[in-house]
């Protein structure tokens, strides 16, 4: 009996396996976990090419008609990489390249970081309420700068959100692109803005 368990204990025959079968979870992990980034980086790619191509074309005369058309462009080139994914579109113009992003001025007569109390604020996009970004939506007029920004949400090709924690099964990315629009005759050139008091 104990010469049967020194001949074992010396028997190296199917070690391999077992060693595989220790380091493959490991290993398919990481390998699902780098595929994974790399669709995402290369969705990310396509996206930011797609609206940088459908930004340039609605800088020109005529695009605020062709937004579908536009937007399904991006819609187009995304799907072809992620069937199924879900896009959300959002057109803000502003005054120049610098307004972008940026809240409407106001005074902060109490230093109290907001616009509340009724203190005077400048209406940048005309809707008679102070607001953390001054841009208009849509296309805006001659000369405008417009921030063009899409988001899409899709399922992970790769079930990586079951073995890593604080991963969804969906994936959402977001791209943007500003341009200034061209100074065509069909364009109006937006109203200086007004002044209002915050609530």
């Amino acid at each position: 009996m104990i010469r049967c368990f020194a001949t074992l204990r010396r028997d190296q025959r199917g070690v391999t396996i077992v060693e595989f079968a220790l380091i493959a979870p490991v290993l398919l992990l990481m390998l699902m976990g780098l595929l994974d980034l790399a669709f995402n980086m290369y969705t990310t790619e396509m996206l930011q090419g797609a609206i940088q191509n459908a930004a340039r074309d609605s800088s020109i005369e005529g695009s605020s008609s062709n937004e579908t058309q536009l937007d399904g462009i991006v819609t187009k080139a995304v799907r072809a990489v992620a069937p199924g994914a879900v896009l959300n579109f959002d057109r803000r113009s502003y005054s120049s390249f610098t307004d972008a992003g940026r809240p409407e001025n106001y005074t902060d007569v109490d230093n109290d970081g907001t616009c509340d109390h009724g203190e005077p604020f400048e209406d940048a996009n005309a809707n008679g309420s102070w607001d953390v970004d001054r841009g208009q939506a849509g296309f805006g007029g001659a000369r405008d700068a417009v921030l063009y920004t899409v988001t899409v949400t899709y399922h992970r090709p790769f079930p990586v959100a079951g073995f890593i924690p604080g991963q969804s099964k969906n994936y959402t990315l977001s791209a943007a692109t500003v341009l200034r629009n061209q100074p065509y005759g069909q364009q109006t050139v937006n109203a200086p803005p007004t002044t209002g008091n915050c609530t």
